[in-house]
């Protein structure tokens, strides 16, 4: 196998809640992603050496977690081969939407075929852990719930959702992971009953009530970023169905039943913003022998 071409897609969080914080000062999350067809995509190639290349040139290779989960598979089970790594970003990069870790959950997957390594998911489980709370359930796609730091995953059947629209802003936010969760109070920690019930939902095959959707982080973006709470706000003026947030932001999406209808939100979004504006919908999870 001397070259693989892969697709890493993003992710919307269709309920994000904080049960409180851990003895090792992380916090107890619980939340359930669906993986969307945003997608980086990705070729792996065979090399003497390891290497990386994107097309994004603010990634650099000391901080892309696709080259950094690579190295440390690589050194692990010391593989005397490299591989050239070919990145070209698709998805907004530190807007919410899981980009970075899954394109290092798609880079372990492909170098454990090109390297011939057979490992099954729960050997790439700890390397993917150990670098990124997201990059667990990348190993899985589709739709799941996620709990603990993000590393514990309980797959469940494809949402019910038709098509979501996704707005990113273009507004570069320091450190965004760390000052989110920085502002979180035990104001703001649920019990997950939220979660649970539209786990319960998805797994008899029930629709998505817009009332079981929420993200901690609506409330705590909004009062951080004025810039984010006024595209808020014209999101709001256009559309009047549920607006969230993506992950820890700062790209907001709406639930939408028809591609007609997703297709002029997101141009109306995009003109009215001058954000760029996508139309997605789930992708299928991933099956492991």
């Amino acid at each position: 196998m001397s070259q693989l071409n892969l697709l890493a897609p993003a992710k919307i969080n269709l309920t994000l809640e904080i049960l409180g914080k851990r003895p090792d000062y992380f916090h107890d999350l619980t939340s359930i992603i669906v993986s969307v067809n945003l997608c980086d995509e990705i070729k792996i190639e065979e090399s003497s050496e390891l290497e990386i290349f994107c097309s994004n040139m603010l990634i650099k290779k000391e901080s892309n977690l696709a080259y950094l989960v690579a190295n440390a598979l690589r050194n692990q089970y010391k593989i005397s081969t490299g591989a050239k790594i070919t990145l070209k970003k698709n998805i907004p990069i530190a807007a919410g939407l899981g980009g970075g870790s899954s394109d290092a959950a798609t880079t372990l997957i492909g170098l454990n075929k090109l390297w011939g390594l057979e490992l099954n998911i729960d050997q790439l489980r700890p390397i993917a852990s150990s670098f990124g709370s997201d990059i667990t359930f990348f190993l899985h796609n589709g739709t799941a719930m996620v709990q603990g730091k993000g590393e514990i995953i309980r797959t469940l059947p494809q949402a019910n959702i038709k098509y979501a629209v996704i707005l990113s802003p273009d507004m570069p936010i320091n450190n965004k992971t760390r000052v989110m969760f920085s502002k979180v109070t035990p104001s703001h920690y649920t019990k997950g009953a939220l979660t649970r019930k539209l786990e319960s939902r998805i797994r008899n095959r029930g629709d998505i009530p817009s009332e079981l959707l929420f993200n901690v982080f609506d409330p705590i973006s909004s009062n951080l970023f004025p810039e984010l709470k006024s595209t808020r706000e014209v999101f709001s003026e256009i559309w009047t169905e549920e607006i969230h947030i993506c992950g820890a932001g700062p790209s907001l999406f709406t639930l939408v039943k028809s591609r007609e209808i997703a297709t002029a939100l997101s141009l109306l979004l995009s003109k009215k913003t001058g954000f760029k504006s996508y139309v997605v919908k789930p992708t299928k999870a991933i099956e492991w022998k």
